[in-house]
Formats: structure tokens, C-alpha cells, sequence
């Protein structure tokens, strides 16, 4: 074929593409109204329902990304279908009281559908950006200025971030390392001294850690920034990986990896879960992020992130107008033009909070600085962002606002059973047809998204836990968003006792007694109850008996276990020969390793004396390291051992061994299997029953106190005293 008839091919395929799109969203502008809002009857409705929940079934065995959109779709159209129902059609009130309470949770359902859309707008379609290379030559990379701000954490915190920092593979001469130490600690000085590293400090403590950011920036001079909190220790590939594409587009401005954890955060480790469910930051990092990618619309996260320091400057550094420096930086950011990046390539890990009141102080902060931006720079307004950056900063913003909404979800079945409300005004069977759907789409359809970074109905126990907490604060800063201090979430602490956190748990004890009494009212109400009315307690009583579920877990996570342990431990795989003095060498391999010893799987049984003297050898690639070390444990073919005294040099090797090894954190990214609703809830389900044992337990223990008599008189007062 001749070139021209090609580019006639060509014209005509891009104008019947053209063509067949315009039919497409004329068709789908004027149907998709229609069958939204068009009533039917229940018959009607059950058969439209079970016709496109057969759909949704069979799209989901489809794999790629269009069956993915298919289902979004799918499930805009049902959950649109059910909200325009229940503005219609359920909200004829015969009384004020149940006007309220129907208004209320009409509020609640109108949040969650909105958050819902904004969702799938930011996580249909991942970018899953991947790193480019740098210049072959390396006198052509950049300068970067590594900044590691503190405050009040310990130095057994910072030395292996300082430690790892060090050992990324960056020419040496194009890399500077800096503590910004806001504690202005001698220790911290001695230290930075002894490694050859920067101490920095301030006359103040202005602006928390943006404002120590700030003074830094201000007497470096590197042509980049990278930023980790003093916990996150970066892997040796941190620079390589994430500098390539600052190379490719000028006006990069920020480069953000995800926020990887080492140790259990207090879900986890209350409730037993870490390494075998998601964790609470992992959607966020997984997939959200990389879905904001798509947009050029990345957060920054304060921390495991590059930043091009002509751009930052040029926004006025990092931002200190809320207490959620990073996100609103960002926001400047791309408000100026500026573009963002995401590689979800985990290439730094700290340590997550040890207790359940410290993750809530994290997570109130977090709230509060998000409305205090939706406040003061609201994304819907102002110049400089695309409208699909906006939707994605409207959707950071308004997820903290969930606290109302929350609670009214945890006690709106009570409006019935101990009022007689009526919240929706419809039978049990219209609301079964409509609300159903629009549950069943919204859960597969997320299922398939979210599969590997959030299992189903876990979010609802996140939320329960901190719903009361953070309902405050972003109220608060609603109507006054310059109320409310920076807080330093604490890291590196030890949990030395179990105890039940009654402060955290308040919330969750009062809506768990609300829900015991709803139960009540609904077993007495089943007994006198007309026939109409008893599916309408059914369900109520459904709701309110997984209202409990949920809160049982919430309780369990008030429970705190013991953490004893100074240096935690990370599962690692890798070779290891030991050395015993005057006997041959063993070769062997490690299941587990921490900053204070490592766990050996040895190739035959062998029985070692505790406290014995050894040697043993860790690889950096073909460099061998040895570390002193005593024998903790033996037991058939594994052992334990305690490093001994180590020197600065072969502390910093034991880093460069371990944590700073480039695969260390990815390889175990993302690799959570799939699993059915149903495993998930029983899961949920058993933890809760642990929850209410708990919980039964402390407070019998404590009544049981109250009770006891008081301790015997003594000898002299019983017998009335001496002669």
C-alpha cells in the first residue's frame, strides 16, 4: 500500500474512532439518567439488580483494566440508582424526631457516595510508574542534600537512618548528610561528629519540623533534597532509583516513594495481624498514590522523598500554614505548575507507633491538618490545578471528615429499635432491593481494586477506632482551621505491660453499650411486633449485631500487648557462615535479623551452649563482614545469636548488610493474597469475640477489686491494743 493510501487507513479509522465515541457518550449521557432515575417496582427493581449483579460477577473473572472500568461503572450506575431512591422516595417524616435522624444518616450515605466516586477516580488506573536510568556518566549526576530532621527521639532511633544514609551509592563528593537536630543534644553532636556527618541546629523551634526544614534549606546548597523522617532508613538504591526522572522532565518537582514499616503498628500487633493482613497505610501507598500518579497529582509525605530544590524554593519551602506540611506542599507545588512522581517501589522503612494512643495522636493531627487546608486553600478554588488534581486533594481532605459519619453509621439502626424511628421511610423489602446492590457493587468492585493492599471490612475497624477522635479536632478546625499545635509522634518506645487502654476505648465502650441495649429493644420489639414490621427489625437488628463485630474489634485494639523489644525483628533470608573458635566454619542462613542479633537456620542439628563465643560473617555482594557474637539460643537447627559490642565500622556494615540492601523492602511489596468477604468478616468476627473476653476479663478483674474487703486489722486493733 502506498504512503498516502496508509495515511487515508489511517484518517478514516481516527474519524470512525471519533464517530463511535460520540455515539457512545451521547447513548451513555442520555441512558444512563434514565435508568438512574426511572422508578420501578420491586419486582422491577430485584430483576435489574440481579441482572447487573450477574454482570458484575462475570466481568470480575475478567482480568485486565477494562473490566475494571466495567465495573466502576457498573457500580456508579447501582449506588447512583440507590442514592437518587433514597432522596426520593424515603424521606416523607411524619414527625420531627424522625426527620432528624433520617436527615442525619441521609448525610452520613451522601459522604460515603461521594467518597466512593472520588475513589474510583483516583484508583482506576494506577500508572505504575517504573525508575530511568541516570547518565551513564557520573560526573553528570546531581548534588543531593540528604536532610534527617529530630526532636525528641532517642539516638538509638536516628544512628542506623544516619548509618544508612551514608551507605547510599552516590558518588561521594555529589552527596552531603545532614541531622537536623531541633533537640540541640550534645549526644546528637558527638555522633554527627564521629561519622562525618553535618549537626544542625536552630534558636528556635518555630514551625516544628517545616520550620527546621526551612533553616536548613537555607544554609545548603545542593541542587536536590531528600527528606527522611528519623526512623525511615533509605536502602543504598534510594538515589538511583528515584533520580532518573528528574532528568527527563525539569519541571519534576517532587519524587515520593512509599512509607514502608518494619515493626507491627498497634493494630497489628493488638490484634495479632501484622505480615498476615494489610496494614492501615498500605492502600494509601499501594494504590492510591500511584492512582494519584496518573493525575499528576502525588502527595508528598514528609518523608522518603526527593524534592528539586530550585521549585521548592520557589514555592517558599516547605509549607507552614498547617500541620500537614507535606500535603500542603505538594499542593503549592503543583498550584505553581510544577509536576509530581510516585514509584511504588518501597526504598526506605521505619518504625510504625507502638501504641494505639500514639497512632491516634498521629492520625488526629493528620485530620486536622487536612481541614485546615480545605479550609484555608481549598483545592475546588483558586488557579493552577487541573480539574482531576482537585478531585484527588478534595478526596485526601474529605476522607478525614469520616468521624460523623461513622458513628452515625454505628448507632442509626437504634433510631428504630429503641425510638420507633422511622430513617427510611420504605418497606424492608424496597430497601433490601435497592441498598443491597449498591453494598454488594461497592465491595466487589473495591475487592478487585483494593485486593492486595486492604481487605474488605478492615477499614470500618480503622475508622470505628478513631471515628470519635478525629470527629473533634476536624470539627474544630472546620470553624476555626488556625486552632491546634504541631505533635511529635513518638517512636522507639516500649510497651513494658499488657493494660487495657480505657481512654482510647471510651468511645468504642459507650457505642458497644448502645448497641447491647438496640439488641434488647430488638429482641423485645420481635415479640409484639406486627407482621409487616418484623423483616424491618430483622434487618435493624442485622445491622446492629455487625455494628458489634466491628466494635468488639475496636475494643480488642484497646488491649496493648507487651513491647519488650528494643530492636525488632525483620524476616530476611540471606547467606551467613559462623566462626567458633578452634572448630570449622559452618555455613548457614539467617530467617531474621535485628540491630541487636539474628536468627540462623543451620544446615544440621547441632546443640551450642548459651553464652558461647562466636564470630559471624554477613555479605555485602562479594564483601565479607564479621561481627562478634554469643549464642542466645540453640535448638536443633536453629539459633539464635547477640552481636557483642560493636564497633562504629562494623555497626555501619551490619546496616549495609541488612536494611540498606536494595530488595530488601520490595520484594515483600504488595504481596498479600486475595481473599472472599466471607474469611475476611470470620476473621473479624473471631478477633471481636477476643475483644469481648478481653474486655469482660479487665472489667471483671476490676469490679472483683472494688469488692474485695479491706485488708485484715492488726493483731493489736483486733484485740483491742496491749494491757
Amino acid at each position: 500500500m502506498s504512503e498516502n493510501g496508509r495515511q487515508q487507513r489511517t484518517a478514516g479509522a481516527a474519524a470512525g474512532h471519533t464517530v463511535f465515541r460520540g455515539v457512545a457518550w451521547a447513548i451513555t449521557l442520555v441512558a444512563l439518567p434514565m435508568l438512574i432515575i426511572t422508578p420501578m417496582t420491586l419486582h422491577q427493581q430485584l430483576t435489574l439488580s440481579v441482572t447487573i449483579f450477574v454482570a458484575a460477577l462475570v466481568l470480575n473473572r475478567l482480568p485486565g483494566r477494562l473490566p475494571t472500568l466495567a465495573l466502576i461503572f457498573l457500580s456508579v450506575v447501582v449506588s447512583s440508582r440507590y442514592l437518587y431512591w433514597r432522596i426520593t422516595e424515603t424521606m416523607y417524616m411524619s414527625n420531627v424526631l424522625d426527620l432528624v435522624l433520617a436527615s442525619g444518616l441521609l448525610m452520613a450515605e451522601i459522604y460515603a457516595f461521594v467518597v466512593l466516586l472520588l475513589g474510583y477516580v483516583q484508583t482506576a488506573w494506577p500508572l505504575e510508574r517504573k525508575p530511568l536510568p541516570l547518565p551513564a556518566d557520573r560526573a553528570l549526576w546531581p548534588t543531593v542534600d540528604i536532610l534527617i530532621p529530630t526532636y525528641n527521639e532517642p539516638l538509638a532511633v536516628v544512628r542506623p537512618t544516619v548509618l544508612a544514609a551514608m551507605s547510599i551509592d552516590w558518588p561521594r563528593d555529589k552527596i552531603r548528610i545532614f541531622v537536623l537536630d531541633d533537640g540541640r543534644r550534645e549526644q546528637f553532636r558527638e555522633f554527627c561528629e564521629q561519622v562525618g556527618v553535618t549537626h544542625v541546629t536552630r534558636d528556635n523551634n518555630r514551625h516544628a519540623k517545616a520550620g527546621n526544614i526551612n533553616a536548613a534549606l537555607k544554609n545548603t546548597s545542593g541542587e536536590f533534597i531528600a527528606i527522611f523522617d528519623c526512623d525511615h532508613t533509605p536502602t543504598r538504591s534510594f538515589l538511583q532509583v528515584t533520580m532518573g526522572w528528574f532528568g527527563r522532565d525539569p519541571k519534576l518537582g517532587m519524587v515520593q516513594t512509599p512509607h514502608h514499616f518494619y515493626s507491627a503498628d498497634p493494630f497489628e500487633k493488638n490484634l495479632d495481624t501484622f505480615g498476615t493482613v494489610p496494614n492501615e497505610g498500605e492502600l494509601f501507598y499501594g494504590l492510591i498514590q500511584d492512582g494519584n500518579d496518573l493525575w499528576n497529582a502525588t502527595f508528598f509525605c514528609g518523608s522518603c522523598a526527593v524534592l528539586r530544590r530550585t521549585i521548592c524554593e520557589e514555592i517558599g519551602g516547605i509549607a507552614v500554614e498547617t500541620v500537614t506540611e507535606d500535603a500542603h506542599t505538594a499542593l503549592k507545588m503543583h498550584r505553581a505548575g510544577y509536576n509530581s512522581a510516585y514509584l511504588a517501589l518501597p526504598q526506605a522503612a521505619g518504625l510504625a507507633t507502638e501504641s494505639l494512643s500514639g497512632h491516634v495522636g498521629q492520625r488526629i493531627r493528620w485530620a486536622r491538618g487536612m481541614t485546615q487546608i480545605f479550609r484555608t486553600d481549598n483545592p475546588l478554588l483558586g488557579r493552577g490545578l487541573s480539574w482531576a488534581q482537585r478531585l484527588c486533594y478534595l478526596n485526601a481532605m474529605l476522607h478525614f471528615l469520616y468521624g460523623l459519619p461513622r458513628l452515625i453509621y454505628l448507632t442509626a439502626p437504634l433510631a428504630y429499635l429503641v425510638f420507633g424511628a422511622s430513617v427510611i421511610h420504605a418497606s424492608a423489602a424496597m430497601i433490601f432491593a435497592y441498598a443491597l446492590p449498591h453494598i454488594f457493587h461497592a465491595n466487589l468492585t473495591n475487592s478487585r481494586i483494593q485486593g492486595r493492599f486492604r481487605y474488605l471490612f478492615w477499614n470500618e475497624v480503622y475508622e470505628a477506632v478513631l471515628a470519635w477522635h478525629i470527629f473533634r479536632p476536624t470539627l474544630v478546625a472546620l470553624i476555626n482551621p488556625k486552632l491546634g499545635a504541631f505533635n511529635v509522634t513518638a517512636k522507639g518506645g516500649l510497651i513494658e505491660r499488657e493494660y487495657f487502654d480505657t481512654q482510647i476505648a471510651k468511645a468504642s465502650l459507650l457505642l458497644l453499650l448502645l448497641n447491647f441495649i438496640g439488641v434488647g429493644f430488638g429482641l423485645w420489639r420481635l415479640t409484639w411486633v406486627d407482621e409487616e414490621r418484623i423483616a424491618t427489625v430483622w434487618l435493624n437488628l442485622s445491622w446492629t449485631l455487625y455494628n458489634l463485630v466491628i466494635l468488639g474489634a475496636c475494643v480488642a485494639a484497646a488491649n496493648e500487648s507487651r513491647q519488650m523489644r528494643a530492636a525488632h525483628r525483620v524476616d530476611l533470608r540471606m547467606p551467613a557462615t559462623l566462626h567458633f573458635p578452634g572448630k570449622p566454619s559452618l555455613a548457614c542462613h539467617t530467617f531474621d535479623f535485628s540491630s541487636s542479633g539474628l536468627g540462623l537456620d543451620l544446615p544440621v542439628e547441632a546443640r551450642y551452649a548459651n553464652a558461647v563465643p562466636l564470630e559471624v560473617s554477613l555479605y555485602d555482594g562479594e564483601i565479607e563482614h564479621r561481627f562478634p557474637a554469643t549464642v542466645r539460643f540453640s535448638r536443633g537447627k536453629r539459633m539464635g545469636v547477640r552481636f557483642e559490642a560493636l564497633t562504629l565500622a562494623q555497626e555501619h556494615a551490619l546496616v549495609q548488610c541488612t536494611i540498606a540492601r536494595p530488595d530488601i523492602w520490595s520484594e515483600r511489596w504488595g504481596k498479600h493474597p486475595r481473599i472472599g468477604a466471607h474469611r475476611v468478616l470470620a476473621h473479624i468476627a473471631r478477633i471481636s469475640a477476643v475483644g469481648f473476653r478481653d474486655m469482660f476479663s479487665h472489667y471483671g478483674r476490676a469490679v472483683a477489686r472494688r469488692l474485695r474487703p479491706p485488708a485484715a486489722a492488726t493483731d493489736s486493733s483486733r484485740s483491742g491494743g496491749s494491757s
